[in-house]
């Protein structure tokens, strides 16, 4: 009963979050928004850890059996696909430098800026 307690919570920030989605006019799919629902409500004690930790844990194992159907379906479409490979390839090598570029400047700034801080402190 624990564990279906825990997905009953889970699955109810999800069902929020495809309300969101169908209420705002935003171009924002609903599991975004109930991660973010989920986020604020661990972050705020809302929802405590120990109330969805057990589910959430047995869900991350699962996951890739969950990634089953779309690779299936990918490779039934490959002769479709064939002829945008270069384009695909283009776009998921450019996201991927410009994701890395990001993470990396963000991570200095903040690694500096925690640096400055801890100098400050020292003195």
């Amino acid at each position: 009963m624990k564990y279906l307690k825990q997905l009953m919570i889970i699955m109810a920030v999800s069902f929020a979050g495809e309300l969101l989605n169908r209420l705002l006019p935003l171009p924002v799919p609903g599991s975004v928004y109930g991660l973010l629902i989920m986020f604020l409500c661990l972050a705020s004690g809302l929802i405590k850890l120990e109330q969805v930790e057990e589910a959430g844990t047995f869900l991350i194992k699962v996951m890739p059996a969950l990634f089953i159907g779309p690779c299936v379906s990918l490779m039934t479409m490959g002769g479709d696909l064939a002829g945008k490979l270069i384009p695909i390839l283009a776009v998921c090598l450019a996201s991927t430098v410009a994701v890395m570029a990001v993470t990396g400047l963000v991570s200095q700034a903040v690694l500096s800026r925690k640096a400055k801080k801890e100098g400050k402190a020292h003195e």
